[in-house]
């Protein structure tokens, strides 16, 4: 017979059957706002977007909404540049280079058309190979040099900016001889809304002397016309969905958050941290490569010396930090980058409409960083 003290059935009787519970102190309304902040990274942007939007809609009257698609235009570059800036800002890097990489293969795409004799399309396969190329090569600076982002991608955007000049010789392709030799490079910058409109009307029999007007009394086809939305911004919005789905839902985006939010436990957790920095920086790459293909459509031409090579760096890390995304990887949404780019759009687009000097909109958008970045820091109190 088996001794009772090792009848362990028989010692729990009597015992309680009440199972643990942890006291849920009450939380006030502002530490439930700053919980949702941090469980949804996209909200505080969407938040500020939409207050410009209602604030000078205000102020300017019903002009401001009908300009509302120029701004999507105007951010068509910057916002993808800001989808490959926020991949690697993700990993707690940045990468300096991605401006200088998007003119630098929008030149290639250029130089293989006209020079090589290349098909368009072939010669944007190319650029869009250099992209992810010179992106690989800013990963194997970071994984394998071990060199900080910050210096591995300095270096990097001064040697592809003197590289665009030496390739290019600071040649500029018009955008005349794009549009009759090679339109395909210009896709970017067409109005799907117009050729869809001028497409009805021919089947109708409607044609027009010279140039469609606004108003023809037909009221959706006149509605469609004005909506103005080039291919570049579906691809960005494209882009927006595509990398939102990836980060999300996939092994690689669970990876890229973990090691952007700590690269030692990742790896102790079976992640292939230097795999995943090289996917990254190769992927940002490419989509800088895509960017490039989108200055050409924005401005038609080709043009060695476009502003967006030293300018598209800061204008992409700006959209990204006001997106809300963590400078110290690991937290953010793809979204907020979007949302971010079009923050910037709106308030250049409604000052500039309201006649305010721009000095005041550097300065405003100045304000909008550090106090992205205060927010940020007081949003990861709830982490902590």
């Amino acid at each position: 017979m088996a001794d009772k003290s090792d009848n362990y059935e028989a010692g729990l009787e009597g015992a309680s059957q009440t199972v643990a519970a942890f006291e849920v102190s009450h939380k006030s309304p502002l530490m439930r706002f700053q919980s949702a902040l941090h469980k949804t990274p996209s909200l505080v942007p969407l938040i500020v977007l939409v207050c410009a939007i209602l604030i000078f809609t205000g102020w300017l009257g019903p002009r401001f909404l009908p300009q509302m698609t120029l701004v999507f235009q105007q951010i068509q570059v910057v916002g993808i540049l800001a989808l490959a800036q926020t991949l690697v800002i993700l990993t707690a890097g940045i990468d300096l280079s991605v401006g200088a990489i998007a003119v630098f293969c929008s030149v290639i795409m250029g130089k293989f058309t006209f020079a090589y004799g290349l098909p368009p399309a072939v010669a944007v396969a190319c650029g869009l190979a250099a992209g992810a190329g010179i992106g690989a090569l800013s990963g194997w600076l970071v994984t394998r040099i071990k060199i900080p982002p910050f210096i591995a991608t300095l270096g990097v955007w001064q040697i592809v900016l003197a590289a665009n000049y030496i390739y290019s010789r600071n040649e500029t392709i018009r955008a005349r001889t794009i549009r009759e030799e090679a339109p395909m490079l210009q896709w970017l910058g067409l109005k799907p809304n117009e050729q869809l409109v001028i497409w009805i009307e021919k089947l109708r029999g409607i044609t027009y002397e010279r140039i469609r007007p606004n108003d023809t009394d037909q009221f959706w086809l006149d509605l469609i016309w004005q909506t103005k939305i080039t291919y570049g911004v579906l691809v960005l919005i494209g882009l927006t969905f595509l990398l939102a789905y990836m980060l999300r839902s996939t092994a690689w985006g669970r990876h890229v958050y973990a090691v952007g939010d700590d690269p030692e436990a990742a790896e102790l957790a079976g992640v292939n941290v230097k795999r995943t920095l090289m996917s990254v920086y190769m992927l940002a790459g490419m989509i800088s490569a895509i960017a490039g293909w989108s200055l050409i459509g924005r401005f038609a031409s080709v043009s060695p010396s476009a502003s967006t090579g030293l300018e598209g760096n800061i204008e992409s890390i700006t959209a990204v930090v006001i997106g809300g995304i963590s400078l110290f990887g690991g937290r953010g949404s793809i979204w907020g980058a979007f949302f971010g780019a079009l923050i910037v759009g709106v308030f250049m687009l409604g000052l500039g409409m309201a006649g305010v000097n721009p000095q005041w909109t550097f300065m405003l958008i100045g304000t909008l960083i550090i106090l992205a970045v205060g927010i940020d820091q007081w949003i990861r109190k709830v982490a902590a």
